[in-house]
């Protein structure tokens, strides 16, 4: 790689720590209570929020693994960014406006005001973190990869750089400072996809608008039972949205239910438009770096596109671009996730949930990811975010929605669906990522793609254990869905 090349990208990655550091401070000012740690005082607009939303939910996945994916297994793939957007429009129906008129700061303060059950509290908070640690791996690797890639730099100093950056602005402001920080991530990854993007199509127009090899698949990760995948990897993101900790987080900082409700309607339109983008990446990839479809590193296509189809000083400057947008999207997934594990970590496992000990729990919250992702084996990032959906789909997603639209969950139920559910995917992802049951054959397919089977155990279990135990419904049951369904003008004269 030339020494522009070098230059550029660092001084980018620079550019983007520097300023997401900048933003946290100016976050900090502005942060003086708890509240404001926690929720932002729960006053974040529509459209405010949505960015910030959309900035933390663009992640390694969609900005680099989407294109890596459609690069090596052709356009089946695109069921990754219509799963991901898609999933937002669940979360608007079912989801959103209960959601914050619950009053909750998090889905363990959701799961004890619903179900009156300190033992349930305890087994959502362990799921949360446990989601939120498999979610984070992913994104520290990535940023391992980007400077690796663009910069010759060793694949640990990535992890170590992404790190540090989000423990310090997640302490120093907690909810009110990274909520500015996601906001400027997200225009600034769709800047660094779109203009590159551009210049890259004008490029392959130039060159005689060469034919895209779509129809040529390669049977890597899912060709021994590719269609039972898919609808594994469509019913994993369609309701893994919803539980998602740093994304179900940002809904508590919403004024009330109906800001709420518009706060999605945005996030749909944010989400869709970036994700017209990467499916281009990897289309082009095909064309300009065919050897990443065979034994290569496909998530690189991004960051390599640039170089190689524009050249000189432009495909340098255009390369640069998109290694700050990269880091921008590793630094904005990983402050939200932080921020949903250490408000858990505050609540639930220190002894006060002040916000000396809410920076305590930032550096626990990103201790075990950061070990993680320098002693695991790298899998492909989309595909290692799939499965924290699927974990979230198979608890979470049952939890909420019987939680908020059936009275008669019961707490035994809760408890027998997340360990049935969210236990046997998470025990499923962890036997894939170990390498224990390899492909092909269905036991991999199973254990890779658990969500066809894992998200109705959930239910299930809910459901039945909820009927069999009828006496254990919470005597507040009517009360809490009266809060969740009706305005908040006419179940109360104040804001919870």
């Amino acid at each position: 790689m030339s020494g522009p090349d070098h230059l550029a990208s660092v001084v980018a990655v620079t550019l983007v720590v520097l300023a997401t550091v900048l933003v946290g401070g100016f976050g900090l000012r502005i942060s003086r209570t708890t509240s404001d740690f926690y929720v932002a005082s729960r006053t974040v607009r529509p459209r405010l929020n949505a960015a910030a939303i959309s900035g933390e939910y663009l992640s390694a996945a969609s900005f680099l693994g989407i294109a890596g994916l459609v690069l090596v297994h052709g356009p089946d793939m695109l069921w990754y960014p219509v799963g991901y957007t898609a999933g937002y429009l669940v979360l608007l129906v079912f989801v959103a406006a209960p959601l914050r008129r619950s009053g909750a700061y998090t889905l363990p303060d959701f799961a004890e005001g619903r179900l009156e059950s300190r033992q349930v509290r305890r087994l959502v908070s362990v799921f949360v973190v446990g989601a939120g640690w498999l979610y984070l791996v992913p994104q520290l690797q990535g940023a391992g990869l980007t400077l690796k890639i663009l910069t010759g730099a060793p694949g640990w100093l990535g992890d170590v750089l992404v790190a540090s950056v989000v423990v310090i602005a997640v302490a120093a402001g907690g909810m009110r400072s990274i909520t500015f920080v996601q906001v400027f991530q997200y225009w600034l990854k769709l800047t660094a996809l779109l203009v590159p993007a551009i210049f890259l199509v004008l490029a392959w127009r130039g060159d005689g608008q060469p034919r895209v090899p779509l129809d040529e698949q390669l049977s890597v990760f899912r060709g021994d039972h590719p269609l039972y995948a898919t609808y594994g990897l469509i019913v994993a993101t369609f309701l893994g949205t919803m539980g998602l900790p740093h994304v179900v987080v940002r809904f508590y900082t919403s004024p009330n239910g109906r800001d709420a409700r518009r706060t999605t309607v945005v996030v749909l339109a944010l989400v869709g438009v970036f994700y017209l983008l990467p499916p281009v990446y990897g289309a082009l990839g095909r064309l300009y770096a065919p050897e990443l479809m065979h034994g290569g590193d496909a998530d690189a296509a991004v960051l390599l596109l640039p170089a190689r189809v524009i050249g000189g000083l432009g495909g340098d400057l255009l390369g640069a671009l998109i290694a700050g947008g990269a880091f921008a999207a590793f630094l904005s997934t990983a402050s939200g996730l932080t921020m949903a594990v250490a408000g858990v970590i505050t609540q639930d496992v220190l002894p006060s949930r002040g916000v000396r000990h809410f920076r305590l729990a930032t550096l626990l919250a990103m201790a075990v990811p950061l070990a993680g992702s320098l002693v695991v084996s790298r899998v492909p990032v989309a595909d290692a975010v799939g499965m924290a959906f699927a974990v979230s789909a198979s608890s979470f997603c049952p939890l909420l929605v019987l939680g908020i639209w059936w009275r008669r969950l019961t707490p035994p139920g809760a408890i027998a669906g997340l360990l049935l559910g969210g236990g046997s995917a998470l025990l499923s992802v962890a036997i894939t990522v170990s390498g224990t049951v390899r492909p092909p054959g269905w036991p991999h397919a199973l254990l890779a793609w658990p969500a066809v089977w894992s998200v109705p155990v959930g239910f299930l279990a809910m459901i039945l254990v909820s009927l069999a135990t009828p006496g254990r419904i919470p005597q507040g049951t009517n009360a809490a869905m009266t809060r969740f369904h009706l305005p908040e003008a006419l179940t109360s004269g104040r804001e919870r």
